[in-house]
Parts: C-alpha cells; structure tokens; sequence
C-alpha cells in the first residue's frame, strides 16, 4: 500500500528490514554516478540508476515519481525518512518515457526536461520487474 502527500509527496510501504536501507542506496547510486557508472538496481518496488554521464535517479514506478539524486556526477540532496518497516521519500517530481525519451517534471517549477541517451530498454525492464513486487 502507498500512501501520497499532496505538496511533498512520500510513498510508505511496507518492506522487510533487510530491504530498507535506502539512505544506502541512495549513496551508492551517488557514487557510480560520480564514477560516471551506469547501473540499474531494483529494491522492492523502487528503481535506482545512474548513467554514464553522470546523473542518478531514484524512481517509484506505480506513480511515475521521481527524485534526481545526482547530475554531472554531482550529487543532490534528496529527503528520506526511514524506520525498521516503513519509510517516505520528498518526491520531487514526476517521470515518463516515450520512445527513448526520459522525461521528467519537476514539482515546484512544473519544468518539463527530456533527455535522450539514458538505457531506456534496460530501466523498462526494471520497471516492470518494480511493478510486479
């Protein structure tokens, strides 16, 4: 079950222990990202990936929301509160893919960015398998 908040959305399912150690994960996808290593990682009904250019996303794919995590190699600030079954995460906008188009809205501006050259094949994948969790 995933709870929304209107103006900071969070999702709050249910996980086991072992599964929730995203502040982990987000550090780790920071790294390759930094790296410029493009990865693909699915934990529970979340998807993390990073590109060889440098950029890091966190996704929930039943709501298409998205966090960047990282640009340029760089890493962003993202807000996850986590506990030992439950945690939400300060979603900062919202994705789709069109074709072989990543494109993303931003929650505050609305700012609508399309980016080509992401794995686009690969993180459909991920997402379906996300999904069926």
């Amino acid at each position: 079950m995933t709870e929304r908040k209107t103006r900071h959305e969070a999702a709050t399912p249910r996980l086991s222990r072992d599964s929730l150690h995203l502040a982990k994960e987000v550090r780790s996808i920071q790294r390759r990202a930094a790296d410029h290593d493009g990865r693909i990682v699915t934990i529970g009904p979340l998807v993390f990936f990073s590109t060889e250019t440098g950029d890091a996303w966190m996704l929930e794919p039943a709501g298409h929301l998205a966090s960047r995590l990282a640009t340029d190699g760089d890493p962003l600030p993202v807000h996850i509160e986590e506990t030992e079954t439950r945690y939400a995460i300060g979603w900062q906008g919202r994705y789709r893919i069109e074709g072989q188009m990543f494109i993303y809205e931003d929650n505050c501006s609305h700012r609508l960015t399309a980016i080509q050259g992401y794995p686009v094949q690969r993180l459909l994948h991920a997402i379906d398998e996300a999904k069926g969790h």
